[in-house]
């Protein structure tokens, strides 16, 4: 099974979750779009769902495919929000961001009743740190951020890299329109600790450690899926 057919495998075991009549949070990334695709195909069939998505990527593709949609401003609150992770560990302790959506994902997620995570089995850690952490930020003021970045992490004996997000050759732009600076820590034994660190910096608009958010993630591997539930 490669890594195409394991993401399938995820949202398929997650689409069992969607039931008639649903508000739901749809994610972006490689996972989410296998599953937008799921979706559509059971939308055409009758199933009646609004979604609202967590990027301009996401919508588009829904659009394309026939799923209906809705804004946050007009569903306030979901019942379901399903998304992917670049990383995650036996907590449910996640890091998002790796496509650019992290802060209209955490907001949809938070807006949720619950949040189920698909992944393949390569994104499961022992510790959060190994996939570079996105912290997004407002341009105005980058080099301060990122030097307050730096002193905050050092604080928790965190060091590594922190590389501004580049698209070729333009700086990454968010959907939001702020920056994103990827943090390459290698470990970070505390996330907690240090989301609030990140938390304290007024240049920092958000970033991709998503704490007691998951209530369930679907992990596939090439023995099939499974799933974990939050501590």
């Amino acid at each position: 099974m490669d890594a195409r057919e394991m993401k399938v495998k995820a949202a398929e075991a997650a689409l069992q979750h969607v039931e008639d009549g649903m508000r739901l949070g749809i994610g972006t990334g490689s996972t989410a779009e296998e599953f937008v695709r799921l979706l559509a195909e059971k939308v055409a069939e009758g199933l009646k769902v609004l979604g609202v998505p967590t990027s301009e990527r996401t919508a588009r593709l829904c659009l394309e495919l026939g799923v209906p949609l809705k804004s946050l401003e007009e569903l306030p609150e979901l019942d379901l929000t399903i998304d992917g992770a670049d990383e995650l560990d036996s907590a449910l302790s996640l890091i998002k961001g790796g496509g650019g959506a992290l802060l209209r994902e955490k907001i949809v997620a938070a807006a949720s009743a619950r949040m189920i995570v698909i992944a393949d089995e390569t994104k499961l850690v022992e510790t959060l740190g190994r996939f570079p952490l996105p912290i997004e930020v407002n341009p105005f003021g980058l080099a301060a951020t990122r030097i307050a970045i730096e002193k905050s992490a050092a604080r928790l004996g965190l060091t590594g890299e922190i590389r501004l997000r580049r698209a070729g050759e333009d700086v990454f732009t968010t959907d939001g329109g702020h920056f994103i600076l990827d943090a390459s820590f290698g470990r970070i034994p505390d996330a907690e600790a240090l989301s609030i660190q990140l938390h304290s910096i007024p240049g920092v608009v958000e970033h991709g450690l998503f704490i007691n958010m998951a209530s369930s993630a679907i992990i596939a591997g090439p023995a099939g899926a499974r799933t974990l539930k939050a501590n």
